[in-house]
């Protein structure tokens, strides 16, 4: 669709218009100019918004839907419309459905279902067979029908010899290793993070440890293999420490937080509400403040929502039982502007396509049109009403939020929460 905009304020380093509130009028999904006070043009709808901000389209590194197999904790179609709706140009969507995301039929699959919606979907292949950690999966096959990156959702390869033989074997075709770190051994039967609050309630801990000790252990592996390697979801203020040194030694190596790591504690377990169960667990506070410093100083590259919908037969149930998991695309801007500037949000979220070797639009007259709508001023607490997601399982419901998502401006298509 042909549309104005009037009075958006460009949030875009790359644009000759950052920081500067213009109108933008766009055809045919270009940027045709960008100017103060545009003309009126019958062919162009318009829209205005108090406080409309606009920058290069976010994307999320790491989605979970459920199609196929789990279709009642989250569809694609209905996923995309909610990621839109939340300010997403583009996610990269997680292989753990049923069946695994392993081959080149189920990355058509995917993109198959995702064709024709204004949010892109980038397929994550899984590293292994099955996510079983025991054989690599076809991952040549997976690149060459579409997968950006390879790796097991939240599932730590306890092999090193195998997770050796794949930073060496992707280097051949410039592949992403994604590599989730926890040692499962000394995780144990541990529910949440090893402290005072696990002490006080009676929980079985998971100290910050077993996400560090694979953390050192997958840096030290990149740096025999060489290679690309990103480290998702990152919880510890060690883990932030480890990767700032191994990226001052010259690694390819990117990671990603995410959002409930840098807003919320531990401490939100008193209550034993499994909505706050989530792998890696909610750290210290301490922690928590480690993960910003890092993001603040680009030690971290992206943020991602780490958006992971639990039907509610696996959620609400006993703490130990239930599943990690939350869901976090509708509420992930709001959160942000809690903790963090606007500016180093933006860069945070729209650092995904480097990462995923994704095209990147700058807004400058001419380019191609990929970005997403916002506002920066309200304040308001995060509702039941305000989730799209099938599932409910928001980590947030409850918590202050300031600034909005107003939907995004991609593939030509308007989409507005």
């Amino acid at each position: 669709m042909n549309l104005i905009l009037r009075k958006a304020k460009i949030i875009d380093p790359q644009s000759p218009f950052h920081n500067q509130t213009v109108d933008v009028k766009i055809t045919n999904g270009i940027f045709e100019k960008i100017g103060i006070s545009l003309p009126k043009s019958e062919t162009h709808q318009e829209f205005e918004h108090e406080g409309l901000h606009i920058s290069q389209g976010w994307v999320d590194t790491s989605v979970s839907f459920g199609e196929p197999g789990f279709e009642d904790r989250e569809t694609i179609a209905n996923g995309l419309e909610t990621a839109a709706k939340s300010g997403f140009t583009g996610i990269a969507l997680q292989p753990n459905s049923y069946p695994i995301i392993d081959n080149q039929s189920q990355v058509h699959f995917v993109k198959q279902k995702a064709d024709g919606f204004a949010t892109e979907l980038f397929p994550i292949g899984a590293l292994t067979k099955a996510s079983e950690g025991k054989d690599l999966a076809e991952l040549f096959d997976m690149k060459n029908a579409g997968a950006v990156a390879f790796g097991d959702y939240n599932k730590s390869l306890s092999n090193a010899n195998l997770m050796k033989i794949s930073l060496q074997y992707v280097q051949d075709f410039d592949g992403l290793v994604i590599a989730f770190c926890q040692d499962e051994s000394i995780k144990g039967n541990g529910v949440a993070n090893e402290g005072i609050v696990t002490t006080r309630l009676g929980l079985k801990g998971i100290p910050s440890l077993a996400e560090e000790l694979i953390v050192a252990r997958n840096l030290f592996l990149l740096e025999y293999t060489g290679g690309r390697l990103h480290i998702p979801t990152i919880s510890s203020a060690k883990s932030v420490a480890l990767i700032k040194e191994a990226k001052k030694k010259g690694l390819n190596v990117s990671c990603s937080v995410a959002v409930h790591h840098l807003v919320l504690t531990d401490e939100k377990l008193e209550g034993f509400d499994s909505r706050y169960k989530v792998s890696p667990p909610l750290r210290t506070e301490e922690d928590r403040k480690a993960l910003i410093a890092g993001i603040k100083d680009n030690t971290i590259d992206c943020i991602t929502t780490d958006h992971n919908p639990i039907d509610i037969e696996n959620k609400k149930m006993e703490f130990d039982l239930a599943k990690n998991g939350t869901i976090g695309l509708e509420s992930a801007f709001g959160a942000l502007l809690t903790v963090l500037p606007l500016d180093k949000i933006i860069e945070k979220l729209t650092f995904g396509k480097t990462i995923l070797n994704a095209e990147i639009h700058s807004i400058k007259e001419n380019n191609k049109v990929s970005i997403s709508l916002f506002t920066t001023e309200d304040k308001w607490t995060f509702g039941k009403e305000h989730i799209s997601s099938k599932s409910k399982n928001s980590a947030f419901l409850g918590q202050p939020m300031k600034g909005k998502a107003i939907g995004i401006y991609n593939q030509g298509k308007l989409i507005l929460s």
